[in-house]
């Protein structure tokens, strides 16, 4: 398949039988955790300036604290292992992901992607609502046997080599992922850089997909700023946000895109600079209406997605995964800048499964921006909620897929 000039190859299928798997941290590793949130060397801060250059020093030492003399790792760790999870080696990449089978007759299996900083762990509290929907409100009709895969570089998909975060890669490892399960076609969410890999699967599983659903896609943070003032309403709002948010929000990327090992030093070897860096985010990027991320999340399951990311030291591969999977966001930004449309632009663009997209309330998603073309079949804007919805507003989230996979 060629798509702008680069050629994906196909997928090798050498792939070995799935094995079982179960998260089990050594305790001397959670004994080393403490210890060094103990041990930390807190930074000065200049006064009044709150969240304004940073996670501020007396929040972040509070979670710290709670991190280490109140959350309850085994008990996170528990609640996960009640997801059967697997692993899986194909095209030599290790694939860990978690596989629920629903017991309603009938239900089509959807893949569930996540993004960053996040894991496979946001969607743990889906499970139930979308698997068995009738105990939680919906039809038997939406009822979908659910596949939550781990990019390599998170979880517990390590990255082997450099080029496994190519967006293209993963998203061919992840359509071989569902022929390895049986499912010859199958519905797809993402979010973050799972919504980037959703939007390629039908590129690279040509006919399999039966429709995507992806929440918060933003435009490319490589692109040009927004002419907002073209714009009104919500979508004027949305692109001011946008560009204020090349201007001043984009210091993460700049960083993880272009030297991700430099940053890894301090991410792999201090829990408190890890937790600042995910804290960050959850702030500045879930419902506008919080204060702080536990007034928008729950504070525990935050903690166990930053514990995933200690315990696994994901704040370096994750970084390295970002930094290629961004490579591949720069390709495509490459063609959507020089105005070509995808028939035009040397892409073997085969027929399109419907789509539909969520934006919530701290969502920068602007349709012109994002869906130049028109594909998106449906498009549902919340007053509420932000980019992690499936923590942040789940009931929301699982209603907005349920209606965009209905009938499909």
């Amino acid at each position: 398949m060629f798509l702008n000039g680069f050629y994906h190859r196909s997928m090798n299928t050498n792939s070995t039988a799935i094995r079982p798997f179960r998260i089990d941290v050594p305790q001397a590793e959670i004994d080393d955790l403490h210890a060094r949130i103990s041990a930390t060397r807190w930074p000065r801060e200049l006064p009044g300036l709150g969240w304004g250059r940073g996670v501020p020093t007396g929040y972040l030492r509070r979670i710290a604290e709670y991190w280490r003399d109140s959350y309850d790792w085994r008990g996170a760790e528990a609640r996960l292992n009640e997801l059967p999870q697997f692993l899986a080696e194909i095209d030599g990449q290790t694939l860990h992901f978690a596989h629920i089978r629903s017991e309603v007759p009938g239900a089509r299996p959807l893949i569930m992607v996540h993004g960053w900083p996040s894991s496979f762990a946001e969607f743990a509290g889906l499970v139930g609502r979308l698997t068995d929907p009738e105990a939680h409100g919906g039809s038997a009709e939406d009822a979908v046997h659910l596949v939550l895969p781990s990019i390599p570089g998170f979880g517990f998909s390590p990255l082997e080599e450099s080029g496994r975060g190519d967006l293209l890669r993963v998203a061919g490892a992840f359509a071989e992922l569902m022929t390895l399960l049986g499912y010859d076609r199958f519905l797809a969410q993402g979010t973050d850089a799972g919504a980037g890999i959703v939007g390629l699967l039908p590129m690279v599983a040509p006919g399999r997909v039966i429709a995507t659903h992806v929440n918060g896609p933003a435009p490319s943070p490589f692109g040009p700023a927004i002419d907002a003032g073209a714009l009104s309403g919500r979508e004027r709002e949305r692109a001011e946000a946008f560009n204020d948010w090349q201007r001043n929000g984009t210091g993460y990327l700049a960083i993880q895109s272009t030297r991700p090992q430099t940053i890894a030093y301090g991410l792999t070897d201090s829990p408190v600079a890890q937790l600042a860096w995910i804290v960050e985010k959850f702030q500045e990027w879930t419902d506008p209406a919080a204060a702080l991320p536990e007034d928008a999340v729950d504070l525990d399951d935050l903690l166990t997605i930053v514990s995933l990311y200690w315990f696994q030291e994901l704040g370096w591969s994750s970084a390295h995964a970002l930094h290629e999977g961004m490579e591949t966001f720069r390709r495509f930004a490459e063609t959507a800048s020089s105005g070509a449309a995808p028939a035009e632009g040397g892409w073997e663009m085969p027929p399109m499964p419907p789509a539909s997209v969520a934006v919530f309330a701290a969502d920068m998603s602007v349709r012109s921006a994002v869906d130049p073309y028109g594909t998106v079949s449906t498009w549902n804007e919340y007053g509420v909620g932000g980019h992690f919805p499936a923590m942040e507003v789940p009931e929301l989230l699982v209603d907005d897929i349920r209606s965009a996979f209905r009938g499909r």
